[in-house]
């Protein structure tokens, strides 16, 4: 049976509730597992996470989407969605039975939807059982999540736009030091995203096999992050394939400054996605023949300055950066010449 409500669910309130928007990347892809800069924007669409003590020595979690109930005893990490909950009581000290009620309009794949479960369900914990966290640490608590319970090694960026970012701004992230500034987005340009209709999984793909793969490329160069390499040639020494993921981490580290000069137009900033997603395709080898399909139709649109792969890749999401008031009028171009079931907007 499908419930609605916590209350429909477990037969009374939810004791917190709390709420954290999935995030979009402009530039800045597979950077912040390496120190890098990171240009990302909160979106519309939110995870929602109803949280109530039961009094058992177990966790009850219901998800609306999938109308789906996993019990977990207390202490157990449990299997499908569980882990990202289950992580976060584990970590946060969680020793009794919890009711969830988890909701989300955030899509799947390169939105970061795990990660709006991850905050909400930490922000919710907060309230529940008044936790020291500040929002900085409340995102770092999330990666832990990632690293240890779900099994992807992840950077800091979503957990830290999911926390942190706003629909109004883009986010500037410096993953190491975890400083960071609003930025405002290219004027007369508003960002559109598609999802590509193409499933993928984390944990399945090559993610942590990339992260390997720049970690010994750092090792190589001699220094702690691909981070603290400026100059791309300074990779042309290493071994083919770790050479071309640290060319893809160096560019695009570059990138995203080259974004914050004075003077970039909303002309300058699609050209710099345009050849993120070249870089991410090519070096990285993190896209997908449908992606690349849908973000050559958007490149080709008229009134589009720019469109990359965003998110982890192997399937998911496209972003674009289009003319102010068109991205409605684009998309509806653009879906009409591709066809893979299941794609839809996030305006």
């Amino acid at each position: 049976m499908t419930h609605t409500s916590y209350e429909e669910a477990f037969g009374r309130a939810p004791q917190a509730t709390a709420q954290a928007p999935g995030r979009v990347n402009l530039l800045g892809e597979h950077t912040d597992y390496q120190g890098g800069f990171v240009l990302p924007t909160a979106i519309p669409q939110q995870a929602t996470v109803a949280l109530g003590r039961n009094g058992t020595d177990e966790h009850v979690l219901y998800s609306a989407n999938l109308d789906q109930t996993i019990r977990v005893p207390v202490g157990e990490v449990g299997s499908g969605f569980a882990p990202y909950l289950t992580g976060c009581f584990a970590l946060s000290g969680v020793q009794e039975g919890l009711n969830a009620f988890i909701t989300s309009d955030v899509p799947s794949g390169g939105l970061s939807s795990s990660a709006a479960l991850e905050v909400a369900t930490l922000r919710a914990l907060r309230d529940l059982a008044d936790l020291d966290l500040d929002d900085v640490a409340l995102a770092l608590r999330g990666v832990q999540v990632e690293h240890e319970f779900v099994g992807v090694k992840c950077g800091v960026m979503d957990q830290m736009a999911s926390s942190l970012a706003d629909t109004r701004t883009m986010l500037l992230i410096d993953t190491r030091s975890l400083d960071r500034r609003a930025v405002p987005f290219p004027a007369g340009a508003e960002v559109l995203v598609i999802d590509s209709g193409v499933p993928r999984r984390l944990a399945e793909s090559g993610y942590n096999e990339r992260r390997a793969q720049v970690e010994e490329a750092a090792r190589l160069l001699g220094v702690p992050q691909l981070r603290d390499v400026t100059d791309p040639a300074a990779v042309e020494t290493l071994p083919p394939i770790l050479r071309e993921r640290a060319r893809h981490v160096v560019t695009e580290n570059n990138r995203v400054l080259a974004a914050l000069e004075p003077g970039v137009d909303a002309v300058r900033f699609g050209q710099l996605m345009n050849a993120s997603h070249a870089s991410l395709k090519g070096d990285y080898a993190v896209s997908h023949e449908r992606v690349d399909e849908l973000v050559a139709l958007l490149q080709a649109h008229p009134d589009v300055y720019g469109a990359r792969m965003t998110g982890a890749g192997f399937g998911g999401a496209v972003v674009a950066l289009v003319r102010q008031g068109q991205a409605t009028a684009t998309a509806q171009a653009v879906l009409a010449g591709y066809s893979e079931q299941g794609s839809q907007v996030v305006p």
